[in-house]
């Protein structure tokens, strides 16, 4: 086992007709996470923070979306 090792993610299940992936920033500080919008209600639910595009880009692959297609919220 190795010392530093980087965390692999598994694909997220979601339910592609009632919630959607988005990306949620932070006016103020500029903190970014990912997750699910319920398309209903407009709820948000919280999966993980991201700190550079290349963790975004691992979260549109565990979800199967296009990166270019995500929506951000603030």
């Amino acid at each position: 086992m190795t010392l530093f090792h980087r965390k692999k993610h598994l694909s997220v299940a979601f339910d592609r007709e009632k919630e959607e992936p988005v990306i949620k920033k932070s006016i103020c500080t500029g903190e970014a996470t990912v997750g699910f919008v319920d398309k209903s209600t407009g709820h948000y639910r919280d999966i993980r923070k991201v700190t550079s595009p290349i963790e975004i880009e691992a979260f549109c692959q565990e979800t199967g979306t296009d990166p270019k297609t995500i929506r951000t919220i603030y």
